[in-house]
């Protein structure tokens, strides 16, 4: 039998604000005490607040945004998630000036249980508070029932609580924890039906979002899509339904979608760390190296003063821009390299920083050697340090191999790869697109030993000797690692030209460039660029008059 802990009477309630502001410390206090609720300590900064949180446990939390003198109210509120200051249980009220769209989403990721707009009026936060509290008292053991993962025992308790007239102003969240029970023990018919009835009830977003999730996992997808082209037009629906439909879509295996719809996800809630991970990992599974650029840089700047402020994620902006690096021209090259250089230094200035991540460091400034086209740097930079690269974390070891590979040690940069896949991943949204990943860049260095950059000038001076089929291949190498290369879409058509004017074009000769010029007038390109494309289509074109 399952044992539940006696509930917190209101005079036992530990309370925390955290506020700059002692006008809202005032305010909330005498609401509070009006509620016979006495415990309550104060925090004008993180600091403070977590110091606090450190020696005793809060029942509920009120934290406002503005929190300005060390880290924002949503950094710390995230912080305190993650150091469990905050859990199920905890009453979580967030207190911000700024309603920003933005901001708004992002708050709601973290799941307050409620959001107060600043100038806070005492009368209406009394009531709040009060409405609040009574309804975790009142429904106290079918919470605890739903956290313990009991979700048997949490359907019976709501079926109960429905039946109570005197619950009906707390329905709708009883609802909602009953249908995510009924999903989360697989009752996926029985869960659709349940949400049927409710939409008749109730407009609310999440009930639209249960049903989906539930008919997309009995296949019903036709409706379900339906639904979600509604709710992505409703802004308290919009944010959790591109979640959804990015879900659907890796399930479906379709990348370039989940992608699609995780980058305008980013976009509605940018602070998203978790988030803008996915894009990160879909931006690389699409070969989107200024995407996962994008995304790491995203990563830094909104962990800032967070608890997931780190000098890997500065590791990982490195990474990315040497992967972007093989993909761009001479100028914006020396411009990236620049960066990465100033990036790399200003690890290795940190002392504790650079100790902890040597092996680390050694591996970025050997690739940045390559990247330079300084090979024999790299190679000796490696050997320098022998025993000391050490590959821990997934970003490392894959690291590691691109290092391995672009020393030319292709044996040993596939073992790693190997090595890696052997390691396993979890079964998240973020381990299944890695996993595909992982066997896409082992297919890929299997079939391809260069970067699209040494492809582009191989298949250069097999152009300038003529020697159009082999330039091809090799362009057409480069395009399938950047796919959404400009530059190698342009080179191509500029080889077809020629083949076309010396024999014609055969069928897939015909489709890769009905592929370049469909992606090419879609682009933005440079007025030069777009000379060169039209000089090369209308060469093509007398060709196949002639």
């Amino acid at each position: 039998m399952l044992y539940i802990p006696e509930k917190k009477q209101l005079n036992q309630l530990n309370v925390l604000i955290i506020d700059e502001q002692s006008y809202a410390h005032d305010v909330i206090k005498a609401s509070l005490k009006d509620l016979g609720i006495e415990q309550v300590k104060s925090a004008q900064n993180a600091f403070f607040a977590l110091r606090l949180c450190e020696v005793m446990h809060f029942d509920m939390v009120l934290i406002a945004f503005d929190v300005k003198s060390d880290k924002d109210g949503f950094n710390l509120l995230e912080e305190m998630k993650f150091k469990g200051h905050i859990n199920s249980n905890t009453i979580v009220i967030f207190l911000s000036s700024d309603t920003s769209p933005t901001l708004v989403n992002c708050v709601i990721e973290l799941q307050p249980n409620d959001f107060w707009v600043k100038p806070l009026d005492k009368s209406k936060v009394a009531k709040r508070i009060q409405h609040i509290v009574e309804f975790y008292q009142r429904l106290y053991k079918l919470h605890y029932c739903f956290d313990q993962q009991k979700y048997t025992t949490a359907i019976y308790l709501a079926q109960r609580h429905i039946a109570d007239e005197e619950l009906k102003t707390y329905h709708p969240q009883i609802n909602r924890l009953m249908g995510r029970s009924l999903f989360l023990i697989h009752e996926h018919a029985e869960a659709e039906q349940f949400y049927r009835g409710l939409i008749e009830q109730y407009n609310f977003a999440w009930v639209h979002i249960e049903l989906t999730r539930n008919l997309f996992s009995l296949g019903k997808i036709q409706e379900a899509m339906a639904i979600i082209d509604s709710l992505v037009e409703r802004d308290d629906a919009r944010f959790s339904a591109y979640d959804l439909l990015a879900e659907h879509y890796l399930a479906k295996e379709d990348y370039v979608k989940a992608y699609e719809i995780m980058q305008q996800a980013c976009k509605l809630a940018p602070r998203s760390i978790e988030r803008n991970k996915k894009c990160w990992y879909l931006a690389r599974l699409n070969h989107d190296r200024q995407g996962q650029y994008i995304a790491t840089c995203n990563m830094a700047r909104y962990a800032k003063n967070s608890i997931h402020d780190s000098p890997e994620l500065t590791l990982n902006i490195i990474r990315s821009s040497l992967d972007l690096v093989s993909t761009l021209g001479e100028q914006e090259s020396q411009s990236l390299l620049a960066r990465v250089e100033r990036d790399i230094t200003a690890l290795q200035t940190q002392r504790s920083q650079a100790e902890l991540l040597s092996p680390q460091i050694t591996i970025a400034r050997a690739r940045l050697y390559t990247a330079r086209r300084d090979k024999k740097g790299a190679e000796t930079l490696i050997k320098e340090h022998p025993s000391g690269i050490k590959s821990v974390s997934f970003e490392d070891k894959l690291d590691h191999m691109k290092i391995l590979h672009e020393l030319g040690e292709w044996q040993a940069s596939m073992q790693l790869l190997e090595q890696i896949r052997e390691d396993g991943l979890d079964t998240s949204f973020n381990g299944k697109v890695l996993a595909e990943f992982l066997a896409q860049e082992t297919q890929e260095r299997q079939d391809i030993r260069y970067s699209p950059k040494e492809l582009g000038e191989m298949a250069s001076a097999h152009y300038k000797g003529k020697r159009y089929i082999p330039a091809l291949n090799l362009l057409n190498k480069a395009r399938q690692l950047s796919p959404d290369n400009d530059k190698i879409a342009l080179s191509i058509l500029k080889v077809l030209a020629n083949l076309a004017e010396q024999d014609g074009l055969d069928t897939a000769q015909k489709s890769l460039y009905d592929e370049c010029c469909k992606q090419l007038n879609e682009a933005v390109l440079p007025e030069k660029h777009r000379a060169h494309l039209n000089h090369y289509v209308q060469r093509i074109d007398l060709a196949r008059v002639v």
